[in-house]
This record gives C-alpha cells, sequence and structure tokens, in this order.
C-alpha cells in the first residue's frame, strides 16, 4: 500500500480539453460532447524546440501544462514521469517506410525524436529542469505503471512529481497492429501523502482488485477503453464529483490495481 495526495489534474483528449472544461462532463454535470482537436503550441517549450517538437511531445506538454497551471507550481522544481504505451508511432513509421525505399534518407529530426524518451527530454529542457525524469511504458497498464512510480518518486524525494500519461493513434499500417481509438493525455501533480496537512485529495494504491473498473457514460467508457493515458477516467471521475471511492486499474499481466480516494 502507498499513498499520494492529488494536487491538481490536466486532461486532453477529445471533447475533454483542459481539466476546467473536462471536470463538469466528468461529475455528470454536462454533456460530452466529441469536439475537434485544436492546434497546440506549448508554452514552455521554446521556439526552437517547438518547431522540432512532434505532435506526441506536443499531446504530453498540453496534459502537462495544464496540471502544472493548476498546481501553480514551478515547473523547474517537479521532478517528472512521463509514461507512454507506444510514444511516437509517426516518427517510428515514418523511419520505417524511409528505410524500405532507395536510398535510405533518414530525417535527422525524426531520428532525435524517435526515442522513447522524446517527451521527457523536450520537458526537462523547456523548462529548464535539473529535477529526476523518468520515462516507462507498461502497454495498456501504462497509467498505473506511471502513476506507482510518481508515488514511489514523491515518496522518496519528499516532494511534488509530475505525472504525464498520453498516446497517440498511429499511422497504418502499425495502427492495425496496435489499435487506438482516440488520442489522448492525461497529467497530474502529485505530492507525498506523509509529512503533508493537506488531507484532500488523497490517494491509495494497493495491489488488489477483482475488474477493472469502467465509465457509466458509455462515451466515456468508450475513451477509457481506446487510449491507454484514458484508463485515468473512472478515478477522474471521482476527484471530479468530489466524493470518495474505489476504482480498480490494469497492472502489468494479470494484476489489478486498486486507487482508493478520500477527496
Amino acid at each position: 500500500m502507498s499513498s499520494c495526495v492529488i494536487k491538481s489534474i490536466g486532461i486532453a483528449a477529445p471533447g475533454l480539453d483542459g481539466w476546467a472544461a473536462a471536470a463538469p462532463v466528468l461529475r455528470g454535470a454536462g454533456p460530452y460532447a466529441v469536439a475537434a482537436e485544436t492546434p497546440y503550441a506549448p508554452a514552455l517549450l521554446p521556439p526552437n524546440e517547438r518547431r522540432r517538437a512532434t505532435a506526441s511531445v506536443k499531446l504530453a506538454f498540453r496534459a502537462a501544462e495544464d496540471a502544472v497551471t493548476a498546481a501553480g507550481a514551478d515547473a523547474r522544481q517537479l521532478a517528472s514521469v512521463f509514461s507512454s504505451s507506444d510514444a511516437d508511432m509517426g516518427v517510428l513509421h515514418r523511419i520505417c517506410a524511409a528505410l524500405a525505399q532507395t536510398p535510405r534518407v533518414i530525417s535527422p529530426t525524426d531520428f532525435h525524436n524517435s526515442v522513447h524518451n522524446a517527451a521527457s527530454g523536450y520537458w526537462s529542457i523547456g523548462v529548464g529542469s535539473m529535477a529526476p525524469t523518468t520515462t516507462v511504458s507498461a502497454y495498456d497498464a501504462s497509467f498505473t505503471a506511471g502513476l506507482i512510480e510518481a508515488v514511489a518518486l514523491a515518496r522518496d524525494r519528499a516532494a511534488d512529481v509530475l505525472l504525464v500519461v498520453y498516446d497517440a493513434i498511429a499511422p497504418q499500417p502499425l495502427a492495425a497492429k496496435r489499435p487506438l481509438a482516440v488520442t489522448a493525455g492525461v497529467a497530474m501533480v502529485v505530492a507525498p501523502a506523509a509529512g503533508t496537512d493537506d488531507a484532500a485529495r488523497r490517494l491509495t494504491i494497493g495491489l488488489d482488485g477483482v475488474a477493472e473498473s469502467a465509465c457509466a457514460n458509455p462515451a466515456l467508457e468508450s475513451l477509457r477503453a481506446g487510449n491507454p493515458a484514458l484508463r485515468a477516467l473512472p478515478l477522474l471521475e471521482l476527484v471530479a464529483a468530489g466524493r470518495p471511492g474505489v476504482v480498480t486499474v490494469r497492472g502489468t499481466g494479470s494484476l489489478l490495481v486498486s486507487l482508493a480516494y478520500a477527496p
């Protein structure tokens, strides 16, 4: 068992553009409506890095900036955990396509962006952070793996940690082997539970559970099942509604993880 305090949340998903807009929908106070994705220019990326950043990196920044702004945190001081099932499949597609052609000409920018920790690197550069940053991946359990890593890091450092979970739809033919329904990202700023006077938004993690929790709203359930980052939605529904509860999320292998939330 381990605990943390959720200080803020950020989200970037179809119809859930930012926590301020998403929270009423998640607590059932407003209808869910699919909305087209709008272009996003990360405020914390300098112009040169912004030009080189891919859509996946900008997606990660969109959720991260939402959470950091809501927490009123100094991004430079935050350790961070970035979690993604697939990272940037668009870049991988372009590299694979280039290798199948003659001559084999690979874009240096694509090569630079092909590593799984690209978003983490852009974040550290963009905000000027010297704090530790970790990148993890666990297929459909990437939200859970990232959350456990972030809580452990917050406890170890006795300081706030930024968690960013994101995945984008891959182009064909990669999408046929790794189908995602939507592009989405979720971020949180979490604080160590021990030693804090803030009892609000306390989350306790247990390595148990019977079955994965689902969203009651069919449209939101479709989102939850359609992207690893959005496995967080049942927990976010509790946070948005300000009500206590326990949700179960997927862990690695056959492991299920329970998240007990107490507002």
